[in-house]
């Protein structure tokens, strides 16, 4: 029913954008838009990040308690 945006369905979206913002205010939307993708990727990334940190010093942990 509904596939992939093709070239056309693209081209009418932008089309909407630019008529509705402008042309000087679309520019700073997808600075925007872009900069909070790449906030959201950074903390996605810096959570697992945290996750595996805290695995790590929990095992580290484990290994210094017991005696050998």
């Amino acid at each position: 029913m509904f596939g992939p945006i093709g070239s056309t369905e693209l081209i009418i979206i932008l089309g909407i954008a630019l008529f509705i913002f402008g042309a000087k205010k679309l520019p700073e939307i997808g600075k925007g838009l872009g900069k909070s993708i790449r906030e959201f990727k950074s903390s996605i990334s810096g959570e697992n990040e945290n996750e595996e940190q805290a695995k790590l010093k929990e095992n580290s942990k484990d290994t210094k308690d017991k005696p050998s």
